[in-house]
């Protein structure tokens, strides 16, 4: 599917062709050594499996791309391809703009350290000067609803109470592209309601976003672009956000992939 307006400017993020293919076989299982030997001697066996195949997209600033598509699609690794790191197998990524990525949400954390150490140094890995934080430490926790935590260890947080403190502290970035995946389907429905809005004035801004998520209507009312994964392979893209989204809950129905949308 085209776009329907003709844009002058250079996409902020554009895939050609891209495509990611994982190894696995018997160097998985066996030691360098012995996988030389067998590949020497040709008794060695590999599998290739590509996570993705020939995806092709562009996206300008501003930008709120929605990547939908059933478990096993191919979402996650395409992300990890875009934000820098994954390279693809073929074709490839061209991206003009900083990037912020929140594809696990729970991880980069330390589970001994306390929530507010955990914030601190979650900033300086992501670049914030102990200023910055001090002064921003207070909307970070406030923003998490984590007033009560700050002296807990890590560990101790749900996988809601993580993810909300990592988008907290990932929100106040100012980035050119912001990735999130999942992000928005964190803790409950207040909080859900405060990310999107979060989300609305970062995209205000003149953020581009692409939104992984599995509530078709979170990417019905926030997304202008919709890319459709199916096991690796480019269903479609385009603008035409009421339409794919239609098409793609009635394969959710059916199962049945459809000829045309």
């Amino acid at each position: 599917m085209e776009e329907k307006t003709i844009r002058n400017e250079a996409p902020i993020l554009s895939l050609d062709h891209v495509s990611i293919r994982y190894m696995t076989g018997d160097f998985k299982e066996i030691g360098i050594k012995e996988f030389l030997l067998r590949k020497i001697t040709k008794n060695y066996h590999v599998k290739e499996f590509w996570a993705d195949r020939d995806i092709t997209c562009a996206i300008y600033r501003g930008d709120m791309l929605g990547i939908i598509g059933t478990n096993g699609a191919g979402k996650s690794t395409l992300l990890k391809a875009i934000s820098g790191i994954m390279v693809p197998t073929e074709g490839s990524v061209t991206c003009n703009g900083k990037i912020a990525a929140l594809l696990e949400l729970g991880s980069g954390f330390d589970g001994e350290m306390t929530v507010k150490e955990n914030t601190y140094l979650r900033g300086a890995m992501l670049g914030y000067t102990k200023k910055f934080m001090d002064d921003t430490y207070g909307e970070i926790i406030a923003f998490a609803e984590l007033e009560e935590f700050q002296d807990t260890p890590f560990k101790h947080l749900s996988s809601g109470m993580k993810s909300r403190l990592a988008f907290s502290i990932a929100s106040l970035v100012n980035p050119d592209i912001l990735i999130l995946d999942e992000v928005l389907s964190v803790g409950d429905g207040s909080f859900r309601k405060k990310s999107e809005a979060k989300m609305r004035s970062i995209i205000g801004g003149g953020a581009t976003t692409i939104l992984v998520s599995h509530s078709i209507a979170q990417v019905r009312s926030m997304c202008n672009k919709i890319l459709w994964l199916d096991h690796g392979k480019q269903v479609t893209f385009g603008d035409d956000v009421k339409r794919i989204c239609d098409a793609y809950e009635t394969y959710l129905s059916t199962k049945k992939l459809p000829e045309t949308i």
